[in-house]
């Protein structure tokens, strides 16, 4: 790609502390990145900066961020998509804490197009590899994209039947696109780049670290209209990124195995918690409501310039309730709003049946009714 100035300015905002996706939007509704970072500690503090920030903005790190754009210079088909840009997805940006920029090789097309999120155990037994190769070799022919992370087990074995099959795949990284992780899957990463996408939030060169693979998994679901789950244990990953997909508002799909399988145990949890059971293709597509997706998440889009169009404190609130019970501090916590606020909105998004009141908190209505 190309880079310009902006683009300098925009990974030097992603190292400043506890500034994501939401809170840049609201910081350069008041500033632009170019007087962010050419004003004085006493112009970022009136911005309501505190001094870790202001330290991070005054003094970036500009031989790591070259370092960085150096990798996104060498080839045509590297990206850098800030918050604001037209290939942003919005249904990404309409998350709780989206991603404040994304890194893509590939296909940058791919974003824009309807997504089906396929995640798994690393493990499978025979019966998820073959469950995991029909399906997602069936959905790409029904013009969907198959969105994983790249992991070992199920997630492989779903990107490789896309290849397979001539359809489009993207790979949601936990670690910098220039570090491919786990080191096994290199030539997989590469063909993938070559028929679909690969996207990190992370700088090209970060580690495999732990505590970045949920926060991959936010983007997984984020990305797409819904999650399938193909054998999974209680405790698992896989299970993260079907907790993130009700709190976005997606669908989560499970595929039942043998009651006596642990690998399946996490599938059968899901189900029982109300996500659909799935026997064959048509039980995903069925519910994809996709050809007016792009319609819904115009219609809900948190940041949209024309202030009259949206509702924007019950939007952020109603992002902020989860299909478990969440109480109401918890939201105020996660809304960044205050609680009088939050329990004003939540009266209104009850009324409007978006969300039930249970005891010890709120739960997300599982469709308005």
């Amino acid at each position: 790609m190309m880079v310009n100035e902006q683009d300098k300015y925009w990974l030097a905002l992603y190292d400043v502390p506890k500034i994501g996706g939401s809170r840049a939007l609201k910081l350069l509704q008041k500033t632009s990145l170019t007087t962010l970072f050419t004003s004085s500690a006493q112009y970022l503090q009136s911005l309501g900066l505190d001094a870790a920030q202001q330290q991070a903005i005054l003094n970036p790190d500009w031989s790591t961020i070259d370092h960085s754009l150096n990798w996104l210079s060498i080839s045509e088909d590297r990206y850098l998509i800030p918050i604001t840009s037209q290939h942003y997805p919005l249904a990404l940006k309409n998350i709780a804490s989206p991603p404040l920029l994304l890194y893509l090789e590939g296909n940058i097309k791919l974003l824009s197009k309807p997504q089906i999120a396929m995640v798994g155990t690393r493990n499978p037994s025979y019966y998820g590899k073959r469950h995991a190769h029909q399906l997602s070799a069936e959905l790409v022919l029904q013009g969907l994209v198959v969105t994983s992370g790249l992991a070992i087990g199920i997630d492989s074995e779903c990107h490789r039947s896309v290849l397979e099959s001539k359809g489009e795949t993207i790979a949601v990284l936990g670690t910098g696109l220039a570090n491919i992780y786990p080191k096994r899957h290199q030539k997989l990463a590469q063909q993938i780049r070559e028929q679909g996408a690969l996207v990190s939030e992370f700088s090209p060169f970060t580690q495999a670290r732990p505590e970045n693979f949920p926060r991959r998994n936010r983007i997984v679901s984020g990305l797409s209209l819904g999650v399938i789950v193909i054998e999974a244990a209680l405790k698992s990953g896989s299970l993260i990124s079907a907790r993130y997909a009700l709190e976005q508002g997606r669908e989560v799909f499970a595929v039942p195995g043998a009651i006596d399988n642990p690998m399946a145990a996490g599938c059968h949890y899901l189900i029982q918690q109300g996500a659909k059971l799935i026997t064959q293709t048509s039980d995903i597509t069925d519910e994809l409501t996709y050809i007016n997706v792009s319609t819904k998440f115009e219609q809900t889009d948190l940041f949209s310039s024309d202030p009259e169009t949206v509702s924007l404190p019950n939007q952020i609130i109603l992002d902020s309730v989860g299909y478990e019970v969440t109480t109401a501090d918890f939201i105020a916590e996660r809304s960044q709003q205050p609680v009088s606020q939050v329990l004003t909105s939540l009266i209104e998004l009850e009324l409007d049946n978006w969300v039930s009141v249970v005891p010890g908190g709120y739960v997300r209505s599982q469709r308005r009714r």
